[in-house]
C-alpha cells in the first residue's frame, strides 16, 4: 500500500531534539558506544523527558483528527541510534502518547540521505553535521538550541516565528549588508523594493505551513506564523511585496530595526523560532525553542563576522553565547 504525503506536513526529528537524551549523550562522548549501550539497555524501561522540540511536535500531532478525515502532520522519528538501542525511544514516544509511527533507527550512520525518502518538509536535530547534509540538499532544516529553563508554550495555537534574510529568503541580501554594510544594503533594497526576495531554505516550508491553516475557519485557525526580523525602513517593504508576489500571509510581522528579538519572541510565546545567526539565537533560546539554520556548505556568509544591527542603531549588543549542538 502506498502512502502519499503530497498534503500533509512531515516532520523529521532527532531523538535528541525529541527527547531530553543529554545525559546519554554525555556518556556516549565520553566512555565510548559500548557503555552508552548498556546504558540504554539498563534504563530501557525508563521514559526519557521531553526536549527541546517535545512541544512543537506534540501540537502539530494534535492537529490530526481535527476537522479533516486525512492526516495533515506526520512525524518520523531519526535517530543515528541501533535498533536496539532505539527501543528506549519507541518506549518513550507511547508512554507519552504521540502518534508516531514512523521511525529510522541508522546506527551511528549520517540521517540526512534518508530524508526525501520519508518526503520530510522540516528536519530538526541537534547534530549540526545532520542539519548541514539536510540543508546542503535543499530541506528545511535547523540544529536546536538548548531548550528554555523555562517555557509554557501556548495551548491554543501552534506559533512558529521565522528570521527573514537567510531562512524565508534567500541569503542575497544579507551577503551585501554584510560585504557592504548597512548603507550599501538599504540602499540595494530601496531601489528593489518592487522586487520580490529570492526563496530562502524555509521558503516552502512557510507555504506548506499557509496551506495547512487554510484547512481550518480564519476565526479559530490553530496555526499562527509570525517574521521576527531585523529589517526596518525602508527594507521592510520589500518583505511585504515578497509575501504578496508568493501568495501567503503572515499573522504577525515585526520589524525591529536592531532591537533584540527575544523579548518580542516572548510575547508571541512561539513554540519555535528559527533564525540564522548566533547573536540573535543566544538571548531568544532563552525564552523560546529555537533553531539555527546553517548557510549551504561553501556559502561566503560562512566564517563571515556577524552582523551588528543593535550596535548601528545605538541599542546595546546582546552578549553573544556559542550553541553547544553537540552530536
Amino acid at each position: 500500500m502506498s502512502v502519499d504525503f503530497s498534503q500533509s506536513l512531515v516532520i523529521g526529528i532527532s531523538s535528541r531534539a525529541l527527547f531530553n537524551l543529554e545525559a546519554e549523550n554525555a556518556i556516549f562522548e565520553n566512555q565510548g558506544v559500548e557503555a552508552y549501550r548498556e546504558y540504554q539497555l539498563q534504563n530501557e524501561q525508563v521514559v526519557l523527558q521531553p526536549g527541546a522540540a517535545f512541544p512543537l511536535v506534540k501540537a502539530l500531532l494534535g492537529l490530526n483528527g481535527q476537522e479533516h478525515d486525512k492526516r495533515l502532520v506526520e512525524v518520523v522519528v531519526m535517530s543515528r541510534n541501533s535498533p536496539e538501542t532505539g527501543l528506549r525511544v519507541l518506549n518513550s514516544i507511547d508512554h507519552h502518547g504521540l502518534d508516531i509511527s514512523r521511525a529510522v533507527f541508522a546506527s551511528g550512520e549520517l540521517l540526512h540521505p534518508y530524508l526525501e525518502a520519508f518526503s520530510v518538509d522540516l528536519f530538526l536535530s541537534r547534530s549540526t553535521d545532520d542539519v548541514q547534509g539536510a540543508v546542503d540538499g535543499g530541506v528545511a532544516a535547523a540544529v536546536l538550541c538548548d531548550p528554555p529553563r523555562e517555557y509554557n508554550p501556548s495551548r491554543d495555537q501552534i506559533r512558529i516565528a521565522f528570521d527573514g534574510d537567510a531562512v524565508l529568503f534567500s541569503d542575497d541580501s544579507e551577503r551585501i549588508y554584510k560585504e557592504h554594510g548597512l548603507s550599501a544594503f538599504q540602499e540595494h533594497e530601496r531601489t528593489h523594493r518592487d522586487t520580490p526576495l529570492p526563496a530562502g531554505p524555509f521558503a516552502k516550508l512557510l507555504q506548506t505551513l499557509v496551506f495547512l491553516q487554510k484547512k481550518f475557519p480564519k476565526e479559530r485557525c490553530p496555526v499562527r506564523l509570525a517574521v521576527v526580523t531585523a529589517r526596518c525602513n525602508p527594507a521592510h517593504l520589500r518583505v511585504i511585496q515578497t509575501f504578496r508576489a508568493w501568495g501567503v500571509e503572515v499573522d504577525e510581522a515585526f520589524f525591529l530595526g536592531g532591537l533584540s528579538k527575544d523579548k518580542v519572541l516572548k510575547a508571541f510565546n512561539a513554540h519555535i523560532f528559527f533564525d540564522d545567526q548566533e547573536v540573535h539565537l543566544a538571548a531568544a533560546s532563552q525564552v523560546v525553542p529555537s533553531g539555527k539554520v546553517p548557510y549551504r556548505s561553501g556559502s561566503s556568509l560562512n566564517g563571515a563576522k556577524p552582523a551588528e544591527p543593535h550596535r548601528m542603531t545605538g541599542h546595546p549588543e546582546p552578549r553573544v553565547v556559542h550553541l553547544n549542538p553537540a552530536v
